[in-house]
């Protein structure tokens, strides 16, 4: 890939070439640096290790090798690469005290980017029919969702959102931009290059926005009926017993998914003059940090399975220290 940025009739009316793009700076004072130094690593630390302790707790349980096990398992994998596409690099930048990306870093942050964010919301989606299924008709559901349905479906969460994320990103990188380079912005990030781009020129990608807003509502869609088959279940067939387990593990899938589509929906579906600058920069940290640092501390402390599980690999490794 050309590590140069394209952009055409400039001001001077001669097309320009750009080596790369350039990111705003997170944080301008010593204060800010030493805020922001404290606050994302130890965000992106808190993910990566409950991601891992999650991981690795289904992994060594036997007991938690069903289909609701395995969907988090996988939504975890996800959380530990999210959490790694767009921070460490703000990090770098703020170290060197730099501002500096290159095109085909940039690209490839994109990619990964939406790769991960619609991988994780492809399977959230998968997450509310195995729920739907297992309150709903729990005597077929093992036939409905044996190891290899589970598997199957997994895989087309993962294989979905790589030709998602490709489209977008090869088709936003082969636009002409005439705005400059600089990226209001820590990382890049689809909306933020289309801004840069020239005016007859994004019509095309913000056509596969669109088509691509519709599937993530037609997503949601799905979620919200399963949602409501499942409490109409509950309210009907459940004793309290069942209540307190179907809603303990429905609450977090449906915290999960109700924080990764609002924070979604400000960053691309808001018009670009509402909000100000340092707005956006919050609101992106927010959707780029928090839900992988929340999903594993939302799934521990609502899943008592999953709880009892941690405790049991825990307490060994605390008597051994004592």
């Amino acid at each position: 890939m050309d590590s140069r940025v394209p952009c055409s009739e400039a001001a001077n009316g001669q097309q320009q070439l750009y080596p790369q793009f350039l990111l705003v700076v997170f944080a301008d004072t010593r204060q800010q640096k030493l805020l922001h130094f404290r606050l994302f690593p130890g965000i992106s630390l808190s993910a990566l290790l409950g991601s891992i302790l999650i991981i690795t707790t289904i992994a060594c349980d036997h007991r938690l090798h069903t289909p609701m096990y395995f969907f988090l398992f996988i939504l975890s994998l996800l959380g530990l690469g999210y959490i790694s596409t767009a921070v460490p690099r703000s990090m770098t930048n703020s170290l060197w005290d730099t501002r500096s990306i290159s095109y085909a870093a940039c690209a490839a942050q994109v990619l990964f980017f939406l790769f991960l964010i619609g991988g994780q919301y492809f399977l959230l989606t998968i997450m509310a029919y195995d729920h739907s299924i297992a309150i709903c008709k729990p005597l077929h559901y093992g036939t409905l969702l044996d190891s290899r349905a589970c598997v199957h479906m997994a895989a087309a969460a993962w294989g979905s959102g790589f030709p998602y994320a490709m489209l977008h990103t090869a088709n936003t990188f082969s636009l002409p931009l005439c705005q400059g380079n600089a990226l209001d912005h820590f990382f890049c990030e689809l909306p933020q290059i289309l801004k840069l781009s020239c005016s007859n020129s994004y019509l095309r990608e913000v056509g596969l926005l669109v088509e691509s807003v519709s599937l993530a509502f037609g997503c949601f869609i799905f979620i919200v009926l399963s949602y409501v088959q499942i409490f109409r279940a509950v309210l009907r067939f459940l004793s309290e017993q069942g209540w307190h387990k179907a809603f303990s593990t429905c609450l977090p899938h449906l915290a999960v998914v109700s924080l990764l589509v609002s924070t979604g929906m400000f960053a691309y579906l808001k018009p670009p003059s509402t909000s100000s600058q340092s707005l956006e920069l919050v609101m992106a940290a927010l959707y780029s940090l928090v839900p992988p640092a929340l999903n594993p501390l939302i799934y521990s402390m609502r899943i008592q399975e999953l709880k009892d599980t941690l405790k049991k690999l825990i307490q060994p490794l605390v008597f051994q220290q004592q």
